[in-house]
């Protein structure tokens, strides 16, 4: 058995399928983690929703934050963005089981006996390991609730930037949305800085990226992430795996087997398939 942890895939199900041959996955043996961005810009985020959800409890996944957005237009709460590539996937007869299975997926998978867990964006420094389940679990809750539709009306902005535990309500929950599907850059006090998508060297002033703070959770587990496509594989923090390596904007789709570290990938064919 082997445990394949994916980066972003959005949507592209080619390579999504090359990458699997590649390492030549067995479903009646081998487990899929997926680090969230399943979906969007790609060209066929129908075929991986399906794919993914029929493997059952052969594949784990958390929810990124293009997943987010494909549920709160599937809920008519957002517009589609000129860069989205959902319509085919809204359309299909099925797509309302795809979204409830979607919904139903958390931000934070953590297997005590391989010694990983996993999220989209990462986890702050600041917080522990259980503290983050703990976050985690009280998000997913809601969104598997009858409040989700409320939620999602409100789940998107930037505030507040900075974490303290006496935050409440939706501004809690956002908080921690933010945090697990969308964070790059913070500051010395754990405040997120979600406007800037650059390299490492590129980081706003008085911020850094958030996996070059002392990490309350390092000794606990080691972390695979996605979201963070200029980063193109590569994150200096030991225990702390990059997988966004940029494969909807021509760079590869990487997997890394959890079981020994090493890495697989395959090239991109978005280049082909939009010239």
């Amino acid at each position: 058995m082997a445990t394949y942890a994916i980066g972003d895939i959005q949507g592209c199900f080619h390579e999504f399928q090359a990458l699997l041959d590649h390492v030549a996955f067995n479903a009646d043996r081998d487990q899929l983690w997926i680090a969230g961005d399943l979906v969007n810009r790609g060209p066929d985020s129908l075929s991986v929703l399906r794919f993914i959800r029929d493997l059952g409890d052969r594949a784990r996944v958390v929810l990124g934050n293009h997943d987010l957005h494909l549920l709160a237009v599937g809920m008519g709460l957002r517009k589609m963005r000129r860069s989205d590539t959902l319509e085919r996937l809204l359309i299909a007869p099925d797509a309302p089981e795809l979204l409830a299975w979607l919904q139903q997926q958390p931000l934070l998978v953590h297997d005590e006996s391989l010694g990983y867990a996993m999220t989209h964006a990462g986890i702050p420094p600041q917080w522990h390991l259980a503290e983050a389940c703990a976050l985690a679990a009280e998000v997913e809750r809601v969104l598997r609730s009858q409040r989700a539709r409320e939620f999602f009306e409100v789940m998107f902005g930037n505030s507040p930037e900075c974490w303290h535990e006496h935050l409440a309500g939706d501004d809690r929950l956002r908080f921690i949305v933010n945090a697990f599907t969308r964070m790059r850059f913070i500051n010395a006090q754990g405040c997120l800085e979600l406007k800037t998508k650059a390299e490492l060297d590129q980081a706003p002033e008085g911020y850094a990226a958030w996996f070059t703070f002392p990490l309350a959770w390092r000794s606990q587990t080691q972390l695979v992430f996605g979201h963070w496509a200029a980063l193109e594989g590569h994150c200096p923090t030991p225990g702390v795996h990059a997988l966004d390596t940029g494969c909807v904007w021509g760079g590869p789709l990487t997997a890394l087997r959890l079981e020994d570290g090493q890495r697989f990938s395959v090239a991109s064919e978005q280049d082909a398939l939009f010239s």
